[in-house]
This record gives C-alpha cells, structure tokens and sequence, in this order.
C-alpha cells in the first residue's frame, strides 16, 4: 500500500529546460533531467503535462497529453533527455513528475514550470550541459 512506502526528500535532482541552436534561426528546446548524486539513479520515469488554470472563470482550459518516459540508469553527474519542448506550451504549467531508485529506496518529485516562466530573462547557464536554459531544482 501506498501509506506503506516511505518517500525521503529527493536531492540532486534537476529538470532543465534548455536552447539549443542547432542550425542558423532554429531553436530547439529539450527537457532534460540531470542528476547531480554521487550514486547513479535507476528504473527513471517521467510524466510530463501542460494544463492552465481555470481561474479566469472561462471555459477556456488547455491540455496538454500526458506523456510517459523510462530511463534505466542517468550516471552520477549525468542526465537525460526527456523529450524536445514546444515554445506554444511555455505560456502553461509544464509539470514534470520524476520518479526513480537509489538501491532500493524510491524517490519522487514534481517540477513544476509555471506560465510563461520560461522566457529569455529567466534563462541561466547550466553547467554540465554547456547550454542557457531554466533550471528548477
């Protein structure tokens, strides 16, 4: 059962989203997962969605499917392409709910990337992935 499982605070965990230029005028942008633990991470799932509020009072909520993505292992210092990310989407909550093991201790968290956070003021340079993007931690 669920009330069963024991859930400890996850550390060293980071979802990113990142530019990248791959050709002249093209963007392209990624969800990125990146572990900063000294141990790999394993059995890694990640559930992604877009969803707006509906606190304007309108009929006009937006979804986006929910997509599902499985990692075996990200190494110690490493990380992992999720999945690319379209800017038409920014202007929703991105939730990115990570699951995984440390050994046999599971370990869960949501990111959750609220509107129109993801713009180029908030964008950083990530350091392991040698590209600007925004970090959540």
């Amino acid at each position: 059962m669920k009330k069963d499982i024991i859930f400890h605070p996850v550390k060293g965990i980071q979802v990113a989203i990142v530019r990248s230029n791959n050709e002249p005028d093209s963007e392209e942008w990624n969800v990125i997962v990146i572990n900063r633990n000294d141990e790999p991470i394993t059995n890694v799932f990640v559930t992604s969605k877009g969803y707006s509020n509906s606190e304007s009072g309108t009929n006009s909520e937006q979804r986006t499917s929910t997509l599902r993505h499985f990692f075996a292992e990200v190494s110690p210092g490493g990380h992992a392409v999720v999945e690319p990310i379209m800017p038409d989407v920014f202007h929703l909550n991105n939730e990115f709910w990570v699951s995984y093991f440390i050994g046999n201790q599971i370990y869960d968290k949501k990111f959750i990337f609220v509107p129109d956070s993801i713009i180029e003021a908030h964008l950083t340079h990530i350091e392991p992935l040698g590209l600007k993007g925004v970090l959540h931690e």
